[in-house]
């Protein structure tokens, strides 16, 4: 029999090679069609049983992406959820049971259900190459493993580090997949066929549990471990804003004496959340990355040489980021200590990657060159310069550097406000001239905003996209205003925050209040971290355009050297890099003080919006999202004042004008929502 998703070939040793290769579709994912037909595959060799059945994937860039998300979007209900979980169940349950061998031949990313599909086999063979990972990520949005995952992860991992996979969601490399057993086998590429027809013919005897997680899976003891898991997760995610780790901690420590129970139990879990107003959220917040993702081809332009100017943090930063992405790079400062520091900081940033992996650090050192005299500008294909925000210094630079810059390269600058009009207005050809504003981190932050300024020219705008996913970064096309996107809408949140401080109101309150809504970092600390003089510098960029004042304790701040985290003291003391901060003070309405700083910034989203910095709603909400951390399971400010409704939002932002005066005055935009 044809079928349109899967090809079996029999060799001559009676062993079935199942191939998935699933139509029109660039990746492997596991829809309710292609589970079907696997049923039906299931069932014909069944009839006629071979010696093994060995999966494969047919696609170049991976084995199974996972289940299909847009078939997440049309659920409805509980009853509609559990129809498709039970497909799931029951296909896994399929594939486990088969009175043959089966072995999972894993290649490129083996995700979600398609790991759900591995661990459902007696045997994993893993392709030993740093492209090949597997996971179970679906707590990042905002479900828990459903096909069964949860309880064949723990049975082959232990309780301790397969919990730990699924509740971070992190993709593990082939080493560490070994180590924790949930792959049998590490080999190369040319050996991977080999090695699965082993494990058919020789059926060697699965590795068991060691006797400490036996001890951790007794039902004694997880009571203890779970309540250390609760107050771990606490800390990232507050279980009203993300219910998914809580309830998976809960199903293993009432239900993994019984794994049958628990697959139940793991259904019924997951019907809840997917039709939750998180799940929902997080769902939508991935597809907002692939919008991101698709602004941007790869193919548009292959950069060889990156020289960065400014071995500051964020320019030494940018520099070995682009180096760990495998790109050659030189990095310019006029102070050699500088360029030291810089080389230092990128070593930890590459041993933090790599770890023990020597050969990858050296590598990524060898790509990074510290340049004191600008050798590499004449070489490069595109110029980042991340020096001080000041125009005047800026366009000297450009002056001196734009004859000695080759034909075709790149003039990027990483402005964090200055609108690129300015800038440009010194150059011979404007047209090459691009912003491609990082975020702090670099390391952390996964948006680059890509600016586009009156003389840019389409085609540099076209490989600066591009360029933002070549370093695997989310490039968002942006208009050249003051502040950009991100930190014009985030810029009146922090004000607003300093505003508080101004009146006596605690900072610790006033970053909790944030934390209540959502956000990652409270507002006083972001701007401790950020830096006070920074965020001085953006505030007087911005106030000469919108209605936005610096408050006075800031700028006395800043006088007096107090700039934050880097000065270990800001509005807060920092001791080795974290704020001192008094858990004794009180405040009464912090949700008064939540309002005040979230409708600063929703008003703000909605000018960004009637004035097309970018293009539509989706991406606004994809730039604060990913360039402020904006409570992603709220699905970003936009659709949070949908969710909310328009007119009662509306209607709370006018109250807040008559009590705090002008700036809370409703942007026009929102008679238009």
């Amino acid at each position: 029999m044809a079928y349109k998703h899967w090809k079996i070939e029999r060799d001559d040793e009676n062993i079935c090679w199942l191939h998935l290769d699933v139509a029109d579709s660039s990746t492997n994912v596991l829809s309710a069609a292609v589970l079907d037909e696997l049923n039906d595959v299931l069932n014909e060799q069944a009839q006629s049983l071979p010696k093994g059945i060995v999966f494969v994937s047919d696609k170049k860039n991976g084995f199974i992406a996972g289940a299909d998300i847009n078939e997440f979007t049309v659920v409805k209900n509980h009853d509609e959820a559990m129809v498709m979980l039970n497909r799931g169940h029951d296909i896994m349950n399929k594939v486990e049971s088969m009175p043959c061998t089966t072995v999972a031949m894993i290649k490129g990313f083996c995700l979600g259900g398609g790991m759900e599909l591995a661990l459902a086999c007696n045997y994993r063979v893993m392709c030993d190459e740093p492209s090949t990972r597997i996971g179970l990520p679906e707590i990042k949005l905002g479900i828990h493993p459903g096909y069964g995952g949860s309880v064949r992860s723990i049975l082959k991992a232990g309780p301790v580090a397969a919990m730990n996979a699924m509740l971070t969601g992190r993709m593990l490399q082939g080493r560490q997949a070994k180590r924790m057993n949930l792959v049998d086998d590490l080999v190369a590429e040319r050996q991977l066929k080999r090695a699965a027809r082993f494990f058919v013919v020789n059926k060697p005897r699965p590795k068991d549990l060691g006797l400490k997680d036996k001890i951790m899976n007794h039902r004694l003891v997880r009571p203890f471990i779970a309540k250390q898991m609760r107050k771990q997760v606490s800390a990232k995610a507050h279980k009203d804003h993300y219910p998914a780790p809580y309830k998976l901690i809960s199903l293993w420590q009432k239900h993994m004496d019984n794994p049958r129970r628990m697959l139940k139990e793991e259904a019924e879990s997951v019907a809840g959340l997917v039709t939750d107003y998180t799940a929902r959220n997080l769902v939508r917040v991935f597809f907002l990355q692939e919008k991101l993702k698709s602004q941007g081809k790869k193919s548009a332009f292959n950069p060889e040489h990156i020289h960065v100017i400014g071995g500051g943090i964020m320019g030494g930063d940018i520099a070995a980021w682009c180096a760990l992405r495998g790109f050659k790079v030189t990095v310019q400062d006029r102070d050699p200590g500088v360029l030291a520091a810089t080389m230092k900081r990128s070593n930890d940033m590459f041993r933090k990657k790599f770890k023990k992996d020597k050969r990858s650090i050296r590598n990524a050192l060898d790509r990074l060159m510290p340049d004191h005299k600008g050798i590499g500008v004449k070489h490069a294909d595109i110029i980042i310069e991340a020096i001080f925000e000041d125009k005047d210094v800026k366009q000297t630079l450009y002056k001196t550097i734009e004859p000695q810059m080759k034909e075709g390269a790149l003039l990027a600058t990483n402005t964090s406000s200055i609108p690129l009009e300015q800038l440009a207005s010194c150059l011979n050809d404007p047209g090459r001239l691009v912003g491609v504003h990082f975020f702090n981190p670099v390391a952390l932050m996964p948006l680059v905003e890509i600016v586009r300024g009156d003389n840019t020219s389409d085609e540099v705008m076209k490989k600066a996209l591009a360029f933002g996913r070549q370093i695997d970064k989310l490039p968002l096309a942006v208009k050249s205003t003051p502040g950009f996107l991100v930190n014009r809408i985030l810029m009146p949140y922090l004000l607003e925050a300093v505003e508080m401080v101004e009146e006596g109101i605690p900072a610790e309150k006033i970053d909790q209040a944030a934390l209540n809504f959502g956000m990652p970092m409270g507002p006083i600390e972001l701007a401790d971290t950020v830096g006070l003089d920074v965020c001085r510098s953006v505030a007087k960029i911005l106030s000469e355009t919108m209605n936005v004042s610096l408050p006075a304790k800031m700028d006395t701040m800043v006088n007096n050297k107090k700039l934050g985290k880097k000065s270990a003291e800001g509005f807060y003391k920092w001791v080795k890099g974290k704020p001192v901060k008094d858990k004794n003070v009180s405040y009464t309405n912090t949700k008064d003080l939540e309002d005040r700083l979230i409708f600063r910034l929703l008003n703000e989203a909605a000018a960004c919006l009637r004035e097309k910095v970018v293009d539509d709603e989706e991406l606004i909400d994809a730039g604060v999202i990913f360039g402020t951390g904006f409570a992603p399971f709220r699905g970003g400010p936009m659709h949070h004042i949908h969710a909310e409704g328009v007119d009662a939002m509306k209607s709370r932002l006018e109250s807040l004008a008559s009590l705090y005066g002008e700036r809370f005055n409703s942007d026009q935009q929102w008679a238009s929502l």
